[in-house]
C-alpha cells in the first residue's frame, strides 16, 4: 500500500518533471534528449547477455570505472549496461565507451514508474543489476523481484542525515532493502546505518574510488600548466557549491599575497556562468580554462569550466580545498585529491563521506578548517612551510594507497551471486 501511494504522487508530479527538464534545459540542452529513455521507452536493440549498472551522474560514473574494467573482463561474453540520471553522468560514460569499446553501452535510467521500470527491465532483460552508493528506487527494486533479476546496492553509503529520511519512509523503503540480493557497504558504519533501515545480507567492502586511477594524460597536463606557471603559488577551490563561491572569493580578496593564484572549479557546469558573474563583480582579473588560454601574471582567477580534467587542477595545485564542506551540502569526495597527491583542506561539513574524511585527516593528508577565511589563513601558512606542504603530499598519496582494494572485495560477491546464473 505505500508503494501504491507513493507511485501515485509520482505519477501526479509529472507536469512538475517536465517543467523542471524545461528549466534544466535552459542551461543544459540535453536534459530535453532522449527523453523516451526515461519511461523506459528504448529504440535499440538489447544485447544477447547483458550486466547492468546504475551511475546516477558524474562522481558516481568516475567511481564506478575500475568496477567496469573488472565486469568486462571478468564476464568477457556480456555486455554491460550503464545507466544514468544525469546529461553529465552521459558524458562522462560515453568517454568510457570511447575507452572501453562497443560491449559497453549506455542509457538513462527511468523515473521510479512501475510502468517505466518494467519496459526497461523487459526491454534490457539484465542478468544482474549493480546500483552504485545511495540509488534506492521502491518500484524499480520491486520490478527486478518481480522478473526474479538480482539486483545489488554496491559501494554502499549512507549518512546519519539520510539514515533520519529513510527511516520516516520506512513502510516505503524496509521492503525494497529486504528485496536487495547484497549490500557491499564502504566502511563498518555504513554498514551498521543500512542495517538499521532494513538492510540485509550487507558485508563492508570499501570505497572503489580509491581504486580509480587518476588518468596519465590528466596528470601530465597538470604537469605541463605547473611548468608554464612556474613557482606560482596555486590555491584549488575544488568542486565547489551554491554559496561557498562567495564566501571562497571574499576570502581570498582579504589575503596579501598578490602572487596567489585561485583556481576556482565549480561541481555543476550549469553554474559556470553563475559563478563567472560573481568573480567579475569583484573586478579580479580572470581567465577561463574553456578559452584555452593560461593565467598570466597578473591573473588572479582562473575558473576550471572543463568537464573531466579534475585530475589536471590537482596535479597542477599546491593545496585544495574540497567544495560542499563550508556550507551544509555534504561535501565532495577528497579521495581524487588524494590519489593525485593534492593536500586537502575540509570545512565543517562531510557527513557525505565521513569515514574517509577522518582517516585522512588522521594520517595527515587533509586537515581541517572552521570557515572560507581559516581556509585563507591556512593557504597561507602551508605555502610558507613547504616542508609540511611535502609532509601532507606524501600522506596523502599513502592514504590513497592503503585503501584500495574495494573493486575486488566487490567482484567477489557479484561472483557469488552470477556463479547460478553462469552455470545455467
Amino acid at each position: 500500500m505505500p508503494r501504491f501511494f507513493y507511485s501515485l504522487l509520482f505519477y501526479l508530479v509529472q507536469p512538475l518533471v517536465w517543467l523542471r527538464l524545461l528549466w534544466r534545459s535552459r542551461q543544459q540542452p540535453e536534459y530535453l534528449r532522449h527523453i523516451g529513455e526515461r519511461y523506459g521507452f528504448h529504440s535499440r536493440a538489447a544485447p544477447g547477455q547483458l550486466l547492468w549498472l546504475h551511475a546516477v551522474s558524474v562522481g558516481e560514473t568516475r567511481a564506478a570505472e575500475p568496477l567496469i574494467k573488472a565486469l568486462l573482463d571478468e564476464y568477457a561474453d556480456h555486455s554491460l549496461l550503464l545507466t544514468h540520471m544525469t546529461p553529465t553522468g552521459r558524458a562522462t560514460g560515453g568517454e568510457l565507451i570511447a575507452k572501453y569499446g562497443p560491449r559497453l553501452i549506455q542509457a538513462y535510467l527511468p523515473y521510479d514508474l512501475p510502468d517505466a521500470c518494467g519496459r526497461f527491465l523487459d526491454h534490457y532483460k539484465p542478468r544482474l543489476g549493480l546500483l552504485m552508493e545511495t540509488e534506492l528506487w521502491p518500484n524499480l527494486i520491486a520490478a527486478a523481484r518481480q522478473r526474479s533479476l538480482p539486483l545489488s546496492l554496491i559501494n554502499a553509503r549512507l549518512s546519519a542525515r539520510s539514515q533520519r529520511g529513510y527511516r520516516r519512509l520506512s513502510p516505503l523503503m524496509r521492503p525494497a532493502l529486504d528485496a536487495l540480493r547484497a549490500v557491499a557497504a564502504q566502511t563498518p558504519a555504513d554498514a551498521d546505518r543500512l542495517l538499521a533501515i532494513g538492510a540485509r545480507r550487507v558485508s563492508v567492502c570499501g570505497n572503489i574510488k580509491f581504486d580509480v586511477t587518476p588518468a596519465a594524460e590528466k596528470l601530465q597536463l597538470g604537469a605541463d600548466w605547473r611548468q608554464a606557471l612556474g613557482s606560482r603559488p596555486i590555491w584549488l577551490a575544488a568542486s565547489t557549491r551554491e554559496g561557498e563561491e562567495v564566501l571562497i572569493l571574499d576570502a581570498f580578496a582579504r589575503i596579501n599575497r598578490p602572487d596567489l593564484l585561485l583556481l576556482l572549479v565549480p561541481r555543476h557546469p550549469q553554474r559556470f556562468s553563475e559563478v563567472l558573474a560573481l568573480v567579475q563583480e569583484r573586478k579580479f582579473k580572470l581567465c577561463r580554462r574553456s578559452e584555452g588560454s593560461l593565467p598570466t601574471c597578473n591573473t588572479r582567477v582562473w575558473i576550471g569550466d572543463s568537464m573531466g580534467e579534475m585530475p589536471a587542477y590537482f596535479a597542477l595545485a599546491d593545496v585544495a580545498l574540497i567544495g560542499g564542506t563550508l556550507l551544509p551540502h555534504g561535501g565532495q569526495n577528497l579521495i581524487e585529491a588524494a590519489a593525485c597527491g593534492c593536500p586537502v583542506l575540509v570545512g565543517p561539513h562531510t557527513f557525505n563521506f565521513a569515514q574517509a574524511t577522518e582517516d585522512a585527516i588522521a594520517c595527515g593528508a587533509a586537515l581541517r578548517i572552521a570557515d572560507a577565511d581559516a581556509a585563507a589563513a591556512e593557504v597561507g601558512k602551508l605555502l610558507d612551510n613547504r616542508e609540511a606542504l611535502y609532509s601532507m603530499r606524501t600522506a596523502a598519496a599513502s592514504f590513497s594507497q592503503a585503501h584500495r582494494g574495494a573493486t575486488a572485495r566487490t567482484l567477489a560477491l557479484i561472483r557469488e551471486i552470477m556463479a547460478p546464473r553462469t552455470a545455467d
